[in-house]
């Protein structure tokens, strides 16, 4: 057997980013076609609920796109037809409606391990009932079925009923899925046959051996190159299962062992991946972005230790509260520190930090860049930088003498 090629640190990151749809070209107008070139670059949109900039599923796009008319992924998420459907895909996140059936297998875990996983927090007659409520009353939200004095106030941040935990059981095991999300970014509760695709449901169920395969080729897609454990991160595979699929998707010829110059650990490539020769980007990325949300692959390709630190104590956080790393060509090469002060209009820089050895100059002018951008995006007639961090000052004189574009978004497009 022929040892696996060797990748240059440089030639894994390049290759990663053109997975990534850091290559792909941008378009004037962005299209429900452009998002979905870029959904099947990401695969999955991550969800989290901290509204400080802007909520986590929306950045990635943003990213990759620019400025976009966000009623799009509302359109893809809630509106026939149907693109996209939420599940615990990889966390919470956004996953292809055609993946429900390669999920069924994780429903069913749910499903046999019953109400129990939620332990003493519910009794495990209400799911039944609850089933019955949704299917005779149609979308819902926990709080419609649940009185707010029923609420436990005990666990700071979640302050979940006996009805909510039977809902997100029942959400896990998919007897039910999310219909859309309301503008209190509470989850909406349907039947699956009222919410995806008659096409979709009839798809027939893939043994869990199959699925786990159609998993690892969408994340070896959408990685480009990478570990075993990278790829069972991205949709949160099992040890053993990733094992074995990795195994037999290189046995198939759709991925080849490879090492990388500095990783530690042997890696893989997916066959139709391709390396440009170059990368020029420019890109604020979310915490929860998909080229960086599992952190020790963030350090082997980037050379870049991130930690997020929304619950550090605010004495104790190094860099800030909702802090966006900012990639540069190939290279992460800065942090800033952002928060959206819609009240003000402002896009408040926090804090702004240089990587070691970047350039500031240039990337301060193409950080403001950025944020001027960002700011128009979301809404905001400013951007103000504060006096924190090693990049403040040369970022804030940049930022004061920028002239930015409209950063207006023209209505969606099919």
């Amino acid at each position: 057997m022929s040892r696996p090629e060797e990748m240059s640190a440089a030639t894994a990151r390049r290759t990663v980013l053109a997975a990534q749809g850091f290559t792909d070209r941008p378009h004037n107008r962005v299209t429900m076609r452009t998002l979905d070139r870029a959904l099947v670059r990401t695969g999955v949109l991550q969800i989290d609920s901290v509204n400080v900039l802007q909520r986590a599923h929306y950045l990635p796009l943003f990213s990759r796109l620019g400025p976009y008319d966000t009623t799009l992924l509302h359109r893809a998420a809630e509106k026939r037809p149907r693109r996209l459907v939420e599940y615990w895909a990889h966390v919470a996140a956004y996953m292809p409606v055609e993946l429900w059936p390669t999920m069924q297998h994780r429903m069913r875990r749910y499903r046999d391990r019953g109400h129990a996983w939620g332990g003493d927090k519910g009794r495990p007659e209400i799911a039944d009932d609850l089933l019955r409520e949704v299917a005779t009353r149609g979308a819902v939200t926990a709080r419609d079925l649940d009185p707010a004095t029923q609420r436990s106030r005990d666990n700071w941040g979640w302050n979940w009923s006996e009805t909510k935990y039977a809902l997100e059981y029942l959400f896990l095991a998919g007897e039910l899925t999310v219909a859309r999300r309301n503008t209190a970014f509470e989850r909406v509760y349907d039947l699956p046959e009222r919410v995806l695709p008659r096409a979709v449901l009839d798809l027939p169920e893939p043994d869990p051996a199959e699925a786990a395969r159609a998993l690892l080729r969408r994340a070896a897609a959408s990685s480009g190159v990478a570990t075993e454990a990278s790829l069972r991160d991205y949709y949160r595979m099992g040890v053993a299962e990733t094992r074995t699929a990795v195994h037999e998707l290189v046995e198939e010829g759709t991925l080849e062992p490879v090492t990388v110059q500095g990783w530690r650990r042997p890696a893989y490539r997916h066959t139709a991946a391709t390396t440009p020769r170059s990368i020029r980007a420019a890109a604020l990325l979310s915490p929860f972005d998909p080229l960086v949300w599992e952190r020790a692959r963030t350090e082997d390709l980037f050379g870049f230790r991130y930690r997020i630190e929304i619950y550090v104590p605010a004495h104790k956080r190094v860099h800030g509260y909702y802090v966006l790393p900012f990639l540069l060509d190939d290279a992460i090469v800065a942090r800033v520190d952002l928060k959206a002060d819609r009240a003000t209009g402002r896009l408040l820089v926090r804090s702004a930090w240089a990587e070691p050895g970047a350039p500031r100059d240039r990337v301060a002018a193409a950080l403001a860049e950025q944020l001027w951008s960002a700011a128009g995006w979301l809404g905001l007639d400013t951007v103000e930088v504060e006096p924190k961090g090693d990049l403040a000052g040369v970022l804030a004189g940049v930022v004061d003498r920028a002239v930015p574009g409209s950063g207006g978004v023209e209505p969606a497009a099919v």
